[in-house]
């Protein structure tokens, strides 16, 4: 039986629709079922629907069960040495465990993963970093320097979020598409996606793109442009190669000033030329 049958979904919507006035060990235990379902990712913020236009969906209650280990947490000291390190934070979110044996790579130097997260083997996590709760991350991706990966995000396999990039965290309101990034994307340095934006499997993002619910992208290629709307989120196509664009201002003191707003350029889609690229990072692994 899957595990989100055995959580019984509708015990953590109540938990969360009605607090009691007290948590009882009942309360905490299925909590911490809860988060080690996550841990394990059998569990996840959002998953993949081929029904739906983005191929993904949100998993409301899931989102709303994070949001509870946050409301039931009391402030622990996690410092290792207080006088020196002090970390005080939720006793409910410690850093996440890791094994030998769980097969993901975590250089020294200052990195953390927040506890309620799935790592897949082999991802590889280079300092600093940090890894936000709900998160799902897949097998082979690498995380580099100071790169975030937010709360519910959903990273797949063998992925490259480069050094400085940013990948947003959606975690409120609970009915909300987190950041999904599909498998074999590699996101350039100093990216950020952020608000529930979607980019599909082996698509490349250059350096310094942005992409949020209020930047267009347009694709020269199709000769078509990709936003958002109030029923669903930015989908950037598979293997379109994005890099940073801007467009004029149409109002006349813009057009006087000669300013322009940020938007983002689908410039080509990927080739041969493009995998052998991405190919010499296998190097790093």
């Amino acid at each position: 039986m899957f595990a989100k049958d055995l959580m019984q979904p509708s015990l953590i919507e109540q938990l969360f629709d009605k607090a009691p006035k007290h948590y009882e060990e009942e309360h905490h235990r299925l909590f911490r079922d809860f988060k080690a379902a996550l841990n394990r990712g059998e569990i996840r913020a959002a998953e993949p629907d081929p029904s739906a236009k983005s191929g993904w969906r949100v998993n409301a209650w899931v989102k709303k069960g994070i949001l509870l280990g946050f409301r039931m947490g009391a402030i622990a000291d996690m410092s290792i040495d207080t006088a020196k390190q002090p970390f005080f934070d939720k006793s409910t979110y410690p850093v996440k465990s890791f094994a030998l044996s769980d097969g993901v790579r975590i250089v020294p130097g200052g990195s953390s993963v927040r506890d309620g997260t799935y790592m897949g083997r082999g991802v590889i996590c280079m300092p600093p970093m940090f890894v936000n709760v709900g998160a799902y991350v897949g097998e082979g991706t690498m995380i580099d320097s100071h790169a975030l990966v937010g709360s519910c995000a959903q990273v797949g396999k063998n992925c490259h979020i480069s050094a400085g990039a940013q990948i947003g965290g959606v975690l409120e309101p609970a009915g909300a598409l987190p950041v999904i990034i599909e498998d074999d994307v590699l996101v350039g340095g100093n990216c950020g996606v952020y608000e529930g934006t979607v980019v599909k499997r082996r698509a490349v993002l250059g350096t310094g793109t942005i992409l949020n619910r209020s930047i267009p992208v347009y694709d020269l290629v199709r000769e078509t442009v990709y936003t958002a709307t109030d029923a669903e989120p930015l989908i950037i196509p598979e293997e379109a190669i994005v890099v940073p664009g801007s467009r004029a201002v149409s109002h006349p003191a813009g057009a006087k000033w000669g300013l322009s707003l940020q938007a983002a350029v689908i410039v080509k889609y990927r080739d041969a030329k493009t995998d052998a690229r991405v190919q010499l990072e296998d190097l790093l692994r």
